[in-house]
Parts: structure tokens; sequence; C-alpha cells
């Protein structure tokens, strides 16, 4: 990650402290449109492929950035830049909402 881009997740983090974004998030349409992620990333945020993050259960500010930034060209990845450049912001909010409220537990071993 960049300079830049870790400054525009930091930031974002700090900005957001609560403030609802200008478009309403819906984890159910993410849902719909997380099926163009599945490929890497599975539906449940799991990576299907070895070099593919798992994003289940990231924050939402952080998976809203990360998209953002993808589609502006702040951030550049081969397949995320071409996915990132036709979502709305709608679109980017309805995913992040999705992958958020997907729940991971970890179990430490004893």
């Amino acid at each position: 990650m960049t300079l830049n881009a870790a400054a525009i997740v930091v930031l974002a983090a700090f900005g957001a402290g609560g403030v609802q974004s200008a478009h309403a998030q819906d984890a159910d349409a993410g849902r719909i449109k997380a099926r163009m992620c599945q490929t890497c990333h599975g539906l449940d945020g799991i990576a299907k492929i070895p070099l593919a993050p798992h994003i289940a259960g990231e924050s939402e500010i952080y998976l809203r950035t990360r998209l953002e930034a993808y589609r502006s060209g702040d951030m550049e990845h081969e397949m995320m830049s071409l996915i990132a450049k036709p979502l709305s912001d709608e679109d980017i909010a309805d995913l992040a909402a999705w992958y958020a409220s997907v729940r991971i537990d970890a179990q430490i071993p004893e």
C-alpha cells in the first residue's frame, strides 16, 4: 500500500466517526452485487484464490475507502482497478455493507 493510500484509509477511519454517508448502504443489495466478487473473494468474503485477501468482516469504512481508491486510480491492481472503475457510490456502499456484515469468529488455540 502506498503512503497516499494508507493516509486515505486513516483519514477515512478518523473522519467517519459515526457520521452517515451520503449514500445509504444496503447489505442485501450488496450481497447480490457481490456475485461479481465471488470468484476471487467468495460471496462470503473468504478468498477463493491464494493471492486475494479475505474481506469478510472488514470495517465498512476500510472496504469503502479501498474500493473508492481503486475506482479513482489512487490505488492500482490489475483486476480490482477494472472491477471498481464502473462502480457507483451506491454500489460501493452496498458492497462494503455486505462484506462488513459477515461475521468471523476467531478462536485462540489452547
